[in-house]
């Protein structure tokens, strides 16, 4: 990205040549276009600031072409809403800078990454519990004989969503993409169903993809449908949410941010995350594809007690495991207050609840004043050598800051 400049909201080559006058350079046909088109790019991406006001609308716009330009990420959309307006949303940067370029816009859809395990797999879990077909003291080995083993037998669903299970972070999925093949998945659950647990069970928390592609497990077994299936059916689709999904279809091919280029071949619509690669896309840890305005759909439903528009989705009861503190800062989906809550910011209240994903996305909302943040990147494009970090502490801080203390 050295050789860019942020403009307005969308990167575009800078060049060695002088300013000419005023007469020469709208004597460059190419260059008048160009022009043309950054002026009409920029008002299809809505690069105005809306609400000019407000000063946290310059300061993010600040932040994120700041970032663009130190090479943190390619591209950025925000969107900052409160209650049923949305008050701030914009896109920055690239979609794609390799092997070819595309401008970030409003509805690209991204990778999720690990927002799969809120936003599908522990919804999908608490559509299950409001329906009584899963308690979350329910034991593991119920639904997984096989899982009942080294020291794994006494945990409980709630372990699995509040990652206190005792299994591992992670595991080798080179070591069984060369043993099985891609894609592998039930060799995938055989091994984790195998593992030792590595504390006993509510003990030690340990964040963990594995307890969320045990618990899309056990929403097949129970209703034998992918958590794709039954989150589209019972979650996305009441919703509205038309650009969310598990395997997004060829159609939106040049919607979508790329991610990390792996083996030569750009991921664009291929889930990032390697293990969810081995369980064919369909995984409770990682898979799903969205749009930030999907999102503000799924985090108004939230903040309304789990309804939309006239339809039940999560009972008031089961919003409350999803965004309250279970055990060890963490709720039965998202992050309170444990080490990964960071990302909130230091102006939330302490009932914000948040998640992030490796691949640059992340989600902050704070019912106390009915705000929330959410900011898509792709910063693990191309080649998995960006930082989403410093941008979600700015933006948190910015977004969240008290009136009285925000920069005017």
């Amino acid at each position: 990205m050295s050789n860019q400049r942020a403009v307005v909201g969308w990167a575009v080559p800078t060049t060695s040549r002088q300013h000419p006058s005023r007469g020469d350079w709208w004597a460059q046909p190419t260059l008048q276009a160009h022009l043309i088109l950054v002026s009409f790019l920029c008002f299809s991406l809505s690069c105005h600031v809306e609400h000019a006001r407000d000063p946290r609308w310059a300061q993010i716009d600040a932040a994120v072409q700041e970032e663009i330009q130190v090479g943190h990420l390619p591209g950025a959309v925000v969107l900052v809403g409160q209650g049923d307006r949305v008050l701030y949303h914009k896109a920055f940067g690239l979609a794609v800078v390799e092997p070819f370029q595309e401008p970030m816009r409003k509805d690209t859809v991204f990778d999720m990454a690990s927002l799969t395990k809120p936003i599908a797999t522990a919804a999908a879990v608490l559509v299950l519990v409001d329906r009584g077909r899963l308690d979350p003291n329910d034991l593991v080995g119920k639904y997984l004989p096989a899982f009942a083993c080294n020291g794994k037998e006494n945990v409980r669903l709630r372990h699995l969503l509040t990652h206190t299970s005792g299994l591992p972070a992670y595991t080798d999925a080179n070591d069984l993409k060369t043993r099985y093949g891609s894609p592998c998945p039930e060799r995938v659950i055989e091994k984790i169903c195998s593992l030792k647990a590595q504390s006993e069970p509510g003990e030690k928390f340990r964040y963990s993809c594995l307890g969320y592609i045990t618990l899309a497990q056990i929403v097949r077994t129970v209703t034998g449908q992918g958590v794709d299936e039954f989150a589209q059916a019972n979650v996305f689709a009441p919703l509205g949410m038309k650009h969310t999904r598990f395997h997004p279809p060829a159609a939106w091919q040049k919607k979508i941010a790329g991610t990390e280029i792996v083996d030569g071949e750009l991921l664009r619509g291929t889930v990032h995350d390697p293990l969810a690669r081995l369980m064919a896309g369909t995984s409770g840890n990682a898979g799903l594809f969205s749009t930030a305005s999907d999102l503000a759909i799924y985090c108004r439903m939230l903040l309304n007690g789990g309804s939309w528009k006239g339809r039940q989705i999560l009972s008031p009861a089961g919003v409350q495991m999803l965004t309250t503190t279970q055990s060890h800062g963490r709720a039965y989906g998202f992050d309170v207050s444990s080490g990964y809550a960071w990302i909130k910011g230091p102006y939330v209240s302490s009932s914000a609840f948040c998640h992030s994903g490796y691949t640059g996305t992340s989600l902050v909302c704070d019912p106390a004043t009915g705000t929330y943040l959410i900011l898509l990147t792709n910063s693990v494009h191309p080649h998995d050598k960006g930082a989403s970090k410093p941008l979600r502490q700015k933006t948190a801080a910015i977004v969240f800051a008290p009136a009285g203390t925000r920069a005017e």
